[in-house]
């Protein structure tokens, strides 16, 4: 049996959240889950959510608007503006919430996605950069680890499935 690595930490210091997690799939397989939004809206929120893009311009001075919509209909909305696009290796976006008309809540957050594979295994460092110490403990009390270890669960369960045809 196959152990993928998966780690999440939090530096308070630098108020950055560091995430490493192998997937079991070709890296051009696993950028494409990340940066196409007819895939990425199947797995980028943790279930019984569902993420709903509502713009996705991937590429520099780009963005992605969409919601985490929960099984009741509530809203969640986000405004992701990619700054930074080196194709299947890493790309980096500035990340706010916000509300159905897009405007930012403040403050926000750098990601930076590095997509490395070795030996049919890709692995993907995320780092989350805050603004502020006192956005990132708001983030991690909403249960940010939670949700995102069940996102990438969820990506590691539909990259099987797309490997499976």
């Amino acid at each position: 049996m196959n152990h993928l690595l998966f780690n999440f930490t939090v530096d308070k210091s630098k108020k950055t959240v560091f995430i490493h997690k192998e997937f079991n799939a070709e890296q051009s397989l696993v950028w494409d889950a990340f940066t196409k939004q007819e895939l990425l809206d199947q797995w980028w929120a943790p279930k019984p959510w569902v993420s709903k893009t509502k713009i996705m311009d991937f590429k520099v001075g780009g963005r992605r608007f969409y919601a985490m919509v929960s099984p009741e209909g509530a809203e969640s909305w986000a405004l992701q503006q990619y700054t930074s696009i080196t194709p299947i290796s890493e790309f980096k976006f500035f990340n706010t919430f916000a509300d159905k008309n897009e405007n930012q809540q403040l403050p926000g957050s750098d990601w930076t996605l590095d997509f490395r594979e070795h030996d049919s295994i890709t692995s993907v460092r995320i780092s989350i950069y805050n603004e502020s110490l006192e956005r990132m403990e708001k983030m991690i009390e909403m249960g940010f680890k939670e949700g995102i270890t069940a996102t990438l669960n969820d990506l590691e369960e539909f990259l099987n499935q797309i490997k499976k045809g």
